[in-house]
C-alpha cells in the first residue's frame, strides 16, 4: 500500500500527524504514510479539527469535504478529500486530475 490512491474524484491519504509542532507542514513519505506536523495539540479533537482546516486550505476544498475515515485517536489517520480543487505539490505528477 501507498500513501496516497484516488477513489474516483477523490483523494485517500495516510498520514503520520504530529502534533505540538513548531509550523503546519507536510514534511514528507515514511514508508506506508505521509508525515504531517501541525500545531495544534493532541486534546479534545484539537488536532483533528486542524489537520482538517489544514488539508482543506492546501486542496482548496471546503472543510466540510474532508473525512477522517481512519484514526481519530491515533496518530496514524487516513483521510478522504472529496474533489480537491487544487493538487498539493507533494503529490505526484501523474495523478489521475493531472492528466485529465
Amino acid at each position: 500500500m501507498t500513501w496516497y490512491r484516488w477513489d474516483d474524484e477523490d483523494l485517500c491519504l495516510t498520514l503520520k500527524v504530529q502534533p505540538r509542532a513548531k509550523r503546519d507542514a507536510f514534511v514528507g513519505p515514511l514508508g506506508d504514510c505521509y508525515r504531517v506536523q501541525i500545531t495544534a495539540p493532541p486534546v479534545d479533537g484539537k488536532a483533528n479539527a486542524h489537520l482538517r482546516r489544514f488539508l482543506a486550505e492546501t486542496f482548496n476544498v471546503p472543510v466540510s469535504q474532508i473525512d477522517l475515515d481512519a484514526g481519530a485517536l491515533s496518530r496514524i489517520k487516513r483521510v478522504r478529500i472529496h474533489a480537491p480543487r487544487r493538487l498539493a505539490s507533494f503529490l505526484p505528477a501523474n495523478s489521475p486530475r493531472e492528466r485529465g
